[in-house]
Formats: structure tokens, C-alpha cells, sequence
């Protein structure tokens, strides 16, 4: 009996806690200065979501790259879904609105997920980013050129890091 009770109460360590570098790699990488100062991302809750999905998207991208390493993407949006339920709650969202809202920034990264596969600088890029960080309206002048090459660069990056590494990476090249 108290050796049931001991598996009972045992906490074993969340697997996930092994991306969560990764994590904040992707939040610091989304957060950096220059997407807000020189690329004209609203520096809003909405603008700050719209960097991380981007940048969470790029990554998980080339975590795909590697079939072996489903579980790792896995374990990273999991990741991103529990921090964005803490954000919201931290701001004071009830439960009744925090499970609604992580639906819908689910589905958000879902749809970014395919529209963030566009080749870099084509049109679909440019659209898909004028549509999800600026809300379908022009961005300041320079912002949408500015953003793009980031995007180009911090992609270049992810494809010269193996899978393997990135997916135990406390930053991000680029």
C-alpha cells in the first residue's frame, strides 16, 4: 500500500522541460528589438504574439525537417500553449475566456504554420506577413523589407543548424 501511494505522490520530470531552452530562444528571438524599431511591428500583446508565432513557426519548420524529431515540435508547442495560458491569466483572463482565447492562437499558429512555408521573398511571404503582423494594414515604409530579410536570415540560420542541436538550443542563430 505505501509503496502505491509513494507512485502516487512520485513527480517525474516533464519531458517538455528539455525544449523549454528552445522556448526561450524563440521568445528572446521574437522579442529582439529590431522587429518592432526597424521592421514597425506593434510592440502590442497582438504584435508580441505575431513575432513569436512567426519566428515558433520558422523553427518547428525545421524541427519537420527531421521525421525523428516529431516529438520535439510536439513538446515545443505544448510549450507555447502553456506560456500563452499563463500570460493570460497573469493579465487577468478567466478560465472561461483563457480556454476560447489558446483555441484561437491555436488555430492562429496552425494557419501560420502553412502560410510561413512561402519561399522567402516571394509574395505569399510578403502577404502572409502583411496580413498576420500588421493586420492586413501597410506597414511602415521599410518595415515589410526589413522583416523579410530577418525572416531570410534567421531561416538561413535554421537551415544550417542540424535538427539535433536545435532542438536542445538555448539561442538562435541569426
Amino acid at each position: 500500500m505505501f509503496s502505491s501511494l509513494r507512485k502516487l505522490f512520485k513527480s517525474e520530470a516533464d519531458p517538455r522541460e528539455a525544449r523549454r531552452p528552445l522556448w526561450n530562444a524563440v521568445v528572446a528571438t521574437a522579442r529582439a528589438p529590431h522587429w518592432y524599431a526597424k521592421g514597425g511591428v506593434p510592440d502590442t500583446l497582438d504584435g508580441r504574439f505575431d513575432m513569436i508565432s512567426l519566428v515558433l513557426a520558422l523553427v518547428l519548420h525545421r524541427i519537420d525537417d527531421d521525421p525523428d524529431q516529431a516529438v520535439a515540435g510536439v513538446q515545443l508547442t505544448e510549450l507555447f500553449v502553456d506560456d500563452m495560458d499563463g500570460q493570460m491569466r497573469q493579465i487577468g483572463f478567466g478560465d472561461m475566456v483563457v480556454g476560447k482565447q489558446i483555441g484561437r492562437m491555436v488555430g492562429a499558429l496552425g494557419g501560420r504554420l502553412g502560410a510561413y512555408r512561402a519561399a522567402d521573398g516571394s509574395d505569399e511571404l510578403s502577404a502572409a506577413l502583411v496580413r498576420n503582423l500588421w493586420r492586413g494594414k501597410e506597414p511602415p515604409e521599410g518595415g515589410l523589407a526589413h522583416v523579410m530579410a530577418e525572416v531570410a536570415k534567421l531561416r538561413g540560420a535554421l537551415a544550417a543548424t542540424p535538427v539535433d542541436a536545435l532542438i536542445v538550443a538555448d539561442r538562435l542563430a541569426g
